[in-house]
């Protein structure tokens, strides 16, 4: 009976060992072999090394030059580059097409991308998966630089990518995201495309960190796209700052937007975006801070405005915006409104540098109410050629008449508790 119970004991010992070996030789199959591409190994291209690859291989390229074109990954795989080696397409397509799950390309260089209007050929392009990450490469020359469609869970972070764009109808987008969901695109650098940062039709992702500048249209475009968030960016010298259309429940917190001219730049377009918030941002040397149209339930609180040519304008269909504890600060117009009539907006707590009231029991609140929207302004909706007047002693004349007897300006859009202090741009 006891040599009985040993056998049995034994039996179950080593039934165990190989069930844990065998457990480990699983393991260790998932996370895959590592191969090495080299421009004198055995395996001299990428191309080859993904051929041979099995799903979750490691592909690590070593420093060099790799005269390559349209790269086809259809399994889960990670390509890292050692010092940043070079991925050269020749204008020859795109480089990368991903159509897997479980993808990651990092520290690579890859440059000379061929512009098609068609093809949309990009340096990396995902046409369907999830979990994909394009992290630390550096993207030069390129029609898209990373094209991210119909995916979800992706992450593009750390990528310095740079346009030679000279015209917006030849150009594409650095990055370029549409029909997807959760997607992160943050600490990026990016510069001269048609678009910096494009979103169409994707939701429930974040945009962070990002700075994005002299791009020919703008920094950050994205329609159809709700509940994202957009924090801590730069936008700065873009053609048309950003644009943020059909939309709802976005929050746009602690940007920079700065240096955005021209007869159409705005350092934030808003149409037809409802239910969001912009926050503590600030708006520095836009011809024009805030451009909203079509807009409903926005709150705008402790951002700065500052140096703008319009600090704000709000065309007529612009209802139920709440400006908060904002500072306007040397603006040539801080409100200019199409209408006269009562949209429900309300301007509470801010602090306007033309402020020309008193606070006698000294709170920090303003005794007597300050109206933002100047005739001058409230004319040049209607008839912009009058620009040319502004500064002149006409102009001057008309605004002192208006503030002795008010017939034109709109009574509704007023502070009735203007902050004489700054207002700090934290919550």
């Amino acid at each position: 009976m006891v040599a009985l119970i040993n056998i049995l004991v034994k039996y179950l010992v080593y039934s165990s060992l190989v069930v844990i070996m065998l457990a480990g030789c699983a393991i260790s199959t998932a996370e895959g072999r590592s191969i090495r591409v080299s421009p004198t190994g055995q395996i001299r291209t990428v191309k080859e090394a993904v051929s041979l690859a099995k799903p979750y291989d490691t592909i690590w390229v070593a420093p060099g030059l790799y005269r390559e074109n349209n790269i086809r990954i259809n399994k889960p795989l990670a390509i890292i580059g050692r010092q940043q080696p070079v991925l050269d397409a020749g204008f020859k397509k795109g480089l990368f097409t991903i159509e897997a799950n479980n993808v990651l390309i990092a520290g690579l260089t890859i440059r000379n991308v061929e512009e098609s209007f068609v093809q949309n050929y990009a340096a990396v392009r995902v046409v369907r998966g999830s979990k994909i990450t394009v992290r630390d490469n550096i993207i030069l020359n390129t029609y898209y630089g990373v094209y991210i469609e119909r995916a979800e869970s992706c992450l593009v972070k750390n990528n310095i990518i740079r346009g030679q764009a000279k015209k917006e109808s030849t150009s594409g987008n650095a990055i370029h995201i549409w029909r997807s969901n959760a997607i992160s695109v943050i600490r990026n650098k990016v510069s001269g495309h048609r678009d910096g940062i494009y979103f169409e039709s994707a939701g429930n992702s974040l945009v962070k960190g990002n700075s994005s500048s002299g791009n020919l249209r703008y920094g950050l475009h994205f329609m159809f796209a709700d509940n994202n968030r957009y924090e801590h960016n730069r936008f700065a010298r873009n053609g048309s700052g950003i644009a943020v259309m059909y939309s709802r429940n976005i929050h746009m917190n602690d940007n920079i937007f700065e240096h955005n001219w021209g007869a159409a730049a705005y350092g934030i377009l808003l149409k037809d975006i409802a239910d969001s918030r912009i926050e503590r941002n600030i708006f520095r040397q836009n011809t024009t801070g805030i451009y909203a149209e079509g807009c409903t339930r926005l709150e705008i609180k402790n951002n700065e405005f500052r140096n703008n040519g319009w600090a704000v304008r709000l065309l007529g269909s612009s209802v139920n915006m709440a400006f908060k504890h904002n500072n306007f600060i040397q603006n040539t117009f801080e409100i200019s409104t199409s209408n006269n009539y009562s949209s429900d907006n309300t301007f509470t707590g801010n602090f306007w540098s033309s402020y020309t009231g008193y606070d006698l029991d000294r709170d920090g609140i303003g005794d007597v109410p300050h109206k933002p929207v100047t005739l001058f302004a409230y004319l040049l909706e209607d008839i912009p050629a009058s620009i040319v007047l502004l500064r002149s002693m006409f102009v001057d004349l008309l605004e002192l008449i208006e503030k002795v007897a008010p017939v034109l300006t709109p009574d509704n859009v007023r502070d009735d508790a203007p902050s004489t202090r700054l207002n700090s741009l934290k919550s």
